[in-house]
């Protein structure tokens, strides 16, 4: 069970405001510190680990950058969006984020509320009503290396990178923020 406080964001979130150009090559740290800078100052100051994100449609629009490997730095257990580009929630996979799509989201929480999050049921419930709504299922294997890291660590578990690679992408410390 994930359990976290909501902050909501809109439609066609682009990953520009998650990871801006000017950061787009700094360190994690530096860009995570950015994140929704331009569109909600600040925000990261707010943000407590274990926080969820509750979006509108197409979340994540735009282009490859790891943004969510900055929403994780920045500690979010989870995104719910009304839709998720598929870049994006193949990078969700990449580096460790649960992503998920639940029709109906952005209309069923307030900023502040708590979200109840059942990965193993597949429900999000608002405990401030009792209402709950259906998540999208996603395959076991996609859910297991979102939960997990991501694919870096798994590469390395199976002994097929190492060196530099197991370095720049040791996210051991921070998998599995999410529950599950």
């Amino acid at each position: 069970m994930i359990t976290g406080k909501v902050w909501k964001l809109g439609d066609n979130i682009n990953t520009d405001l998650m990871v801006p150009g000017p950061v787009l090559y700094a360190s994690e740290k530096e860009q995570a510190r950015a994140v929704f800078s331009a569109n909600r100052p600040g925000w990261v100051d707010e943000v407590k680990p274990g926080d969820i994100i509750v979006a509108g449609r197409n979340f994540g629009m735009g282009s490859s950058r790891p943004a969510p490997r900055s929403l994780r730095n920045c500690g979010v257990a989870c995104l719910l969006a009304e839709s998720l580009n598929g870049l994006f929630f193949r990078n969700c996979v990449n580096f460790g984020f649960i992503g998920l799509e639940c029709p109906g989201i952005h209309g069923a929480f307030e900023e502040g509320q708590i979200a109840e999050i059942d990965l193993q049921k597949w429900i999000v419930r608002n405990p401030r009503d009792g209402s709950t709504l259906r998540i999208e299922a996603i395959p076991e294997a996609l859910l297991t290396l979102m939960q997990n890291g991501g694919i870096f660590p798994r590469l390395q578990q199976q002994g097929l990178i190492g060196g530099v690679w197991a370095e720049r992408y040791d996210y051991s410390e921070k998998a599995g923020a999410g529950g599950d």
